[in-house]
């Protein structure tokens, strides 16, 4: 198998690494900026022989090199600054999206997609418009990341191990993600029946400001441990067809009675990329709050004039 990575900063390298490490495929890391990508490649290929896996990486600066790529993630853009929403990085990370999107049509036209770009939501809908590709070729990360946070928050407060955690996070990858503690269970019992209300509340604000604490403590730059970690859940689940149930952002054609725009959902992920979108049975407040947030991302969209 052969994944591209477009773009070789903190986010694509870590995501290079993860997969060649895990012994999942062949990676080319690709970025604009010459030299980079190859700089990279050569500093994680060297770690082969103590890791001890055969898999190769390579580094470029010409899109040709991804041609046939079995998988393609996107993680070019700009990366928020402390204090910016990702709302803000909507028209410099467009301009940067659609070229790549071009270029993947061009060369990996049987591909999977994983976009990272932020606004993740707003990008997985345009990648979805430029390639032409079908819907279940593009998955936006974003709810894994948010899941994996949660879970991580909830794992302190139980004292439990974070993996035994399944939280189901809907919505779009911003401030507005709708968190649902009643379909979050550990090991099969829902949190709601572990923690008291006011707890889970807190927690669920926790969540929702993790990236920008992040973004804050560094200064410069924003997460990407946590993301690559989401990306390389998504592209185990595609290379070994495990069908797992994560949340990612998927372009919706009248499920949850929406349409004409990308949004995180559960999904069955596996060699097709999105081969089911799960419904959930929302109770009022739920809907009402997620069909607020698809509210916000058709706005953002409707800025793009795509």
């Amino acid at each position: 198998m052969k994944v591209a990575v477009i773009g070789a900063g903190d986010v694509g390298a870590a995501t290079a690494q993860r997969i060649v490490e895990a012994d999942l495929a062949d990676v080319v890391l690709v970025d604009v900026a010459k030299g980079k990508a190859e700089a990279k490649a050569l500093d994680l290929s060297s770690a082969s022989s103590i890791i001890r896996h055969s898999r190769s990486i390579f580094g470029t600066s010409d899109y040709k090199d991804i041609k046939s790529a079995d998988i393609v993630v996107i993680t070019a853009g700009q990366t928020r600054s402390p204090g910016q929403k990702r709302e803000e990085l909507l028209v410099k990370n467009a301009g940067i999206i659609k070229d790549v999107s071009r270029k993947v049509a061009r060369f990996c036209v049987g591909s999977i997609v994983i976009v990272v770009t932020n606004p993740v939501d707003v990008m997985s809908y345009l990648v979805h418009k430029v390639t032409g590709f079908s819907a279940n070729q593009i998955i936006g990360m974003g709810g894994t990341s948010d899941c994996a946070r949660f879970n991580m928050l909830l794992a302190a407060e139980l004292n439990v191990a974070s993996y035994h955690i399944q939280s189901v996070i809907i919505g779009p990858h911003a401030n507005n993600m709708v968190i649902l503690p009643r379909f979050s269970t550990v090991l099969g019992t829902p949190i709601t029946e572990l923690l008291p209300k006011e707890r889970i509340k807190n927690i669920v604000e926790e969540t929702r400001k993790f990236g920008a604490r992040i973004v804050k403590l560094m200064g410069k730059g924003s997460a990407s441990y946590g993301p690559s970690a989401g990306v390389f859940l998504l592209v185990d689940s595609i290379i070994n067809d495990r069908k797992a149930v994560l949340c990612a952002s998927i372009y919706l054609s009248g499920e949850y009675a929406l349409k004409e725009l990308s949004i995180g959902v559960p999904v069955k992920v596996g060699r097709l990329g999105i081969e089911k979108i799960i419904g959930l049975k929302l109770n009022k407040q739920e809907k009402a709050e997620f069909l607020s947030s698809a509210k916000s991302v058709k706005e953002l969209i409707k800025k793009l004039g795509v």
